[in-house]
């Protein structure tokens, strides 16, 4: 039977039982914040387009606004940015999707630490003077009087970080952020940063093809009272069973994903055998999920 009175009955079960009626977003504190987020929060490093160095390819605008309001009305309530995504450029958009917004209350989270260098490609850096200066850039381009959670986006360089972590913790007594954390540390990082005040949050990778985290650093947070988000838990889009060659071919050339690196957090599959050791992997996991 799909009609009932000439209804058809998908569209009245729609309109009756809403599916967030039933199925209302979860949410979870923060470690020791006073933030009650999604349990999805919504990530906008796509949102900062394709000419930055680290981009997913080119981004209307309209495009990345549309995405917030999507996300804020299936009702996620917090938003993940970084001044790094596009150098500013997916601030400004999430600044313009949250101005317009008339819903409810929306947590917004940004990152400091990553500048632009030479051909404007991301430059990893840490101080007192640059999260100073940053915080204030952010703080102009999301159209916010405070930032709910700002987070360091990356431990370097390594002999910065105390001094780094101190600049977040002043920012906090000072009124500008509201509650500090950290992206990308490991342990001995989480250490020397606890040591001179509480780490609110860690964002580390983790997904099936990142588990390392679940060996020191999650015992860690959970014996610190340190919350955990995790980014790229679909590993930026290799456990969405899309992926194939023809498929790879496909992205645009200022597609990070396109480019070859060393570094371990973000590598993708940029030589034969990996890209091999991947697809036979993707169909085992077809048979599970």
């Amino acid at each position: 039977v799909t009609r009932f009175f000439g209804f058809d009955l998908a569209l009245v079960e729609a309109m009756l039982f809403p599916f967030d009626f039933f199925y209302p977003m979860k949410t979870r504190r923060l470690g020791d914040t006073d933030l009650e987020l999604s349990v999805i929060g919504l990530g906008t490093w796509a949102m900062g387009g394709g000419d930055w160095g680290m981009g997913w390819g080119d981004q209307d605008e309209r495009d990345s606004i549309a995405a917030v309001h999507e996300a804020l009305e299936c009702g996620i309530n917090w938003i993940d940015g970084a001044h790094a995504y596009g150098f500013g450029v997916a601030e400004t958009s999430v600044g313009k999707a949250v101005k317009e917004w008339s819903g409810g209350e929306v947590i917004v989270a940004t990152k400091c630490g990553v500048l632009p260098g030479e051909d404007n490609k991301p430059r990893r850096h840490i101080s007192r003077d640059t999260i100073r200066e940053e915080v204030e850039g952010s703080l102009k381009r999301l159209q916010v009087e405070v930032i709910d959670l700002y987070q360091i986006h990356w431990p370097e360089p390594p002999e910065n970080v105390e001094e780094g972590w101190e600049a977040v913790l002043e920012l906090k007594q000072e009124g500008k952020i509201r509650w500090g954390g950290v992206c990308n540390f490991w342990k001995d990082d989480l250490d020397r940063a606890e040591a001179l005040g509480h780490v609110s949050s860690a964002q580390p990778m983790y997904s099936l093809l990142a588990r390392q985290i679940e060996e020191e650093l999650l015992p860690w947070c959970g014996e610190k009272g340190t919350g955990v988000l995790v980014y790229s838990p679909m590993h930026s889009g290799l456990l969405t069973g899309k992926v194939s060659r023809e498929w790879y071919a496909g992205l645009p050339a200022n597609d990070w994903r396109k480019h070859k690196t060393d570094h371990p957090v973000v590598q993708y599959l940029q030589t034969e055998e990996k890209f091999d050791h991947y697809l036979a992997f993707q169909e085992e996991l077809r048979a599970i999920a």
